[in-house]
């Protein structure tokens, strides 16, 4: 794909939160989006996808083939799980010079498996490491790329408002970077929801959070922090516990044991498990983690109380 082409077609495999917000950001400039999601087919969830993706301007394309053809970017921002048999999928339909960029967060070997499949069709494998929410930053969310093309890339991607960054020309040192993160963010959050919903039964949490915040006065667990780590969790908990998964296997792959990855993984998914089983709605976007715990334990706090 020529350095100097202005990409004007784009194809995005997996339309969910990350799929939607960049097709309606790509549309917006007035660039032709076709986007395929397996839930396109769902009984359920059909009717209100396709009208998403109609609120979004972006065409939704019936199979994957007709989601990638013509398109001169494909953008591939599926489940962790999902990520290398997309990639496989793709690269038998995928032509030369189409540019594939793979934002998943997965362990370095899966993005190196996932450009062989691609580069077989001698379409030009990226790999993207997403280094924070994408729904607050949207396309200026920062990435870190990785792969043969990637300076090629990370200038073509910035020509359409992303903010992007070349790290290497070997493919797994951006999602090594990612995958080290999430350690340490995903454990955080694994960290602020075990330990304040046990801190809310016991009617502890006011000191809890004075004592963080004196100890961590920068960090804002006196102000939105809180809030904001939990919800990441109620949110998003089984596809960041799968993320979490994938974490594990990067640290396996250098010889590490991946206790603590593990442990971020089972706690992210057992909120989203408890969320479901107990049928709690909450507002994203008010979202109160207080009230939360209070809909998941009603009764907690005051047995607590009187078994003391």
């Amino acid at each position: 794909m020529s350095k100097h082409r202005p990409i004007q077609r784009i194809a995005i495999i997996g339309f969910g939160e990350v799929g939607g917000i960049f097709g309606s950001d790509f549309a917006g400039q007035g660039i032709e989006v076709s986007a395929f999601d397996i839930v396109f087919h769902s009984k359920n969830q059909r009717k209100p996808m396709l009208a998403k993706a109609r609120d979004r301007s972006v065409r939704a394309a019936e199979n994957l083939k007709d989601c990638i053809h013509e398109s001169q970017l494909v953008i591939s921002a599926v489940t962790a799980s999902s990520a290398l048999n997309v990639a496989k999928q793709a690269g038998a339909i995928l032509r030369n010079g189409q540019l594939f960029l793979d934002i998943n967060s997965v362990s370095p070997q899966t993005k190196r498996k996932a450009a062989n499949y691609v580069e077989r069709s001698e379409a030009h494998f990226v790999e993207a490491a997403v280094m924070a929410p994408v729904p607050g930053k949207r396309l200026k969310v920062p990435m870190l790329l990785g792969g043969t093309y990637a300076i090629d890339a990370a200038e073509q991607l910035r020509n359409l408002g992303m903010n992007t960054m070349a790290l290497s020309d070997q493919i797994g040192v951006a999602s090594a970077v990612k995958m080290c993160r999430s350690v340490m963010i995903k454990g955080l959050e694994a960290l602020a929801v075990e330990c304040l919903l046990a801190a809310k039964c016991y009617g502890a949490e006011d000191k809890v959070l004075e004592s963080l915040a004196t100890t961590y006065p920068s960090m804002g667990w006196d102000k939105g922090l809180p809030d904001y780590l939990i919800s990441r969790v109620s949110e998003h908990g089984r596809r960041r516990a799968a993320e979490m998964r994938e974490v594990a296997n990067a640290l396996r792959e250098v010889g590490i044991k991946p206790t603590m990855a593990l442990a971020t993984a089972g706690r992210q998914e057992q909120l989203a498990r408890d969320i479901a089983r107990r049928k709690v709605v909450f507002n994203a976007d008010d979202f109160r983690w207080r009230s939360l715990a209070d809909a998941l334990a009603p009764n907690r706090r005051h047995s607590a109380k009187r078994s003391s």
